[in-house]
């Protein structure tokens, strides 16, 4: 499932990403992140993965694609969890999905929201 965020505005938008991730869940990420990008020109993200599981292989065309559409126009992409996958996650998700990307420990979600949402 995933989930908009309360601390969402502006061009700053945040996601809490749980259980195992379906193709129908882009549903919810992909219209929220084209409307600040066609109002802002850009968005940066925080994705809180703390209880992600896992994604169906069916999702995987829709994860591309989202890239493959945004990643210009994300300037920053906080990944917020504590697994060892998700630091690699993040050093990963840089050349694919945003312009930088930094992991975030998810006792330190506060600093994650201050990174995405500072210039």
């Amino acid at each position: 499932m995933i989930e908009k965020l309360d601390g969402s505005a502006d061009n700053v938008l945040g996601f809490k990403v749980s259980g195992k991730i379906k193709k129908d869940d882009y549903d919810e990420l992909v219209p929220a992140v084209k409307a600040v990008v066609d109002s802002a020109g850009s968005v940066n993200l925080l994705l809180d993965m703390a209880e992600f599981k896992w994604e169906a292989i069916s999702a995987w065309g829709a994860d591309m694609r989202f890239g493959h559409d945004y990643r210009k126009k994300i300037g920053k992409m906080a990944i917020v969890g504590d697994k060892r996958w998700e630091k690699w996650l993040a050093k990963a998700a840089a050349p694919f999905y945003a312009n930088e990307a930094e992991y975030f420990a998810s006792a330190d979600i506060d600093a994650a929201w201050t990174w995405v949402r500072a210039e």
